[in-house]
């Protein structure tokens, strides 16, 4: 996209051509208008003229595209919000967007350009493998990052008080999903499959795997793929063989529908699909049709929720997206993850404390009792990895069906 400097604004085009997100606006327009803003010799930037800059780095491209564009427009819609309200100390928060076109190395180049555009944090990604990369600018700049939908535990690793995030990792909601099939399916022998290429895939993988054995659960086989593929029929004889009652899958939706329909054409007919929050896309209903209808994953957030957060924040999002509702979570959790911080900002304005990215990553760091759309967050005194409460969901034909949720406590001990 021209100049980098991407954002949704409310004439936005509706996106008519992508139906699986329910129409969200396209963010493909540009402004120039942007003021100049001062870098610190690489230890963060401070804020200059009547805005401060908030980076987002988003898949607008590529296959992770409906998670992008639904993270934008919850993005912007805080953004928007905070800003018809006189801002944070009368100066305006600008959102500034780069495309990772859903790749690792070019999110590492999107933050290094926002990072010299003087954004004060980063927002992003929801890949695990592409927020790893984001991670590197962050620590090299030092510019709090707050990841959006990156599960793997890892990623706050090493974060030298800048990395947080708004959402559970792999090591909740890999138990999640072995304590719902064991406990509540009844399954006692589940087959992996795991894409190799993604960290996000592995680590899930393993956490789901180590929790069901420790309740009794067997793996009967584990097989892998990469992706990009599109045939899995290999893999599939040899589950087959395996005879499992379940199929823990724990790939990205641009797969894992096509695996579905390649599992019940090849014989499997009865073991119960699941996953992760890699499934959350229209899409995958789309690629697997009526094969993967019935299955079932874990989400961090559903438009079924009835706490008055989220009943507050779908109005919101229907009134700037043409009564259009967010097609995945992502539209929850982009917006979570500028509120928190703006909330940061709004505390630093309060006290009367210069706002630049060390101390506004301090400030995220104390975040206490944030009451986010997907959950209530405290980044204090947890490395950045907040206690999430997660749900498990059944895809259906037109969407997703809420069916339990989980607190820490139900799952990890």
């Amino acid at each position: 996209m021209k100049n980098g400097l991407l954002q949704i604004a409310a004439l936005s085009l509706a996106l008519v051509s992508m139906s699986f997100m329910g129409g969200c606006k396209d963010p493909n327009e540009t402004k120039t208008d942007k003021p100049e803003a001062s870098t610190s010799g690489g230890s963060g930037t401070t804020p200059s003229g009547d805005g401060i800059k908030i980076g987002l780095v988003a898949s607008q491209n590529g296959e992770l595209r409906p998670w992008g564009v639904d993270c934008i427009a919850g993005a912007q819609l805080a953004v928007d919000q905070i800003n018809a309200t006189g801002g944070i100390g009368g100066k305006k928060v600008e959102l500034m967007i780069q495309d990772s076109n859903s790749k690792p190395e070019e999110g590492k180049s999107a933050a290094a350009k926002l990072a010299s555009d003087g954004v004060v944090a980063l927002v992003g990604e929801v890949s695990s493998g592409i927020t790893k990369q984001i991670k590197t600018i962050a620590l090299e700049k030092k510019i709090p990052l707050v990841a959006v939908g990156a599960t793997k535990p890892d990623i706050t690793a090493d974060g030298n008080g800048l990395i947080s995030r708004v959402c559970y990792t792999d090591d909740m909601q890999g138990p999640v999903m072995a304590v719902f099939a064991f406990k509540d399916k009844g399954l006692r022998r589940v087959a992996v499959m795991t894409d190799n290429k993604q960290p996000y895939s592995q680590g899930l993988s393993e956490t789901f795997k180590k929790k069901f054995i420790e309740l009794g659960g067997q793996i009967v086989a584990e097989e892998f793929y990469q992706s990009g593929e599109n045939q899995f029929g290999g893999q599939i004889t040899r589950l087959k063989g395996a005879k499992p009652d379940g199929i823990f899958m724990s790939g990205y939706f641009p797969e894992v529908g096509p695996m579905a329909r390649q599992i019940r054409e090849n014989g499997i007919k009865d073991a119960i699909l699941m996953g992760g929050d890699g499934w959350d896309s229209k899409e995958i209903v789309q690629s697997g049709g009526d094969a993967i209808v019935g299955g079932y994953f874990c989400n961090h957030y559903s438009n079924e929720d009835n706490r008055p957060e989220v009943a507050k924040f779908l109005t919101d999002f229907k009134a700037a997206n043409g009564g259009n509702l967010p097609g995945t979570t992502m539209g929850a959790l982009g917006y979570d993850a500028v509120n928190l911080v703006i909330d940061a900002l709004k505390r630093l304005d309060a006290g009367k404390t210069e706002i630049n990215s060390e101390s506004l990553a301090k400030e995220i760091m104390n975040t206490e009792g944030f009451r986010a759309v997907s959950g209530d967050v405290t980044l204090k005194g947890t490395n950045g990895d907040p206690a999430k409460r997660a749900l498990v969901v059944e895809v259906t034909k037109t969407d997703q069906k809420f069916v339990k949720g989980f607190e820490p406590a139900d799952v990890l001990n």
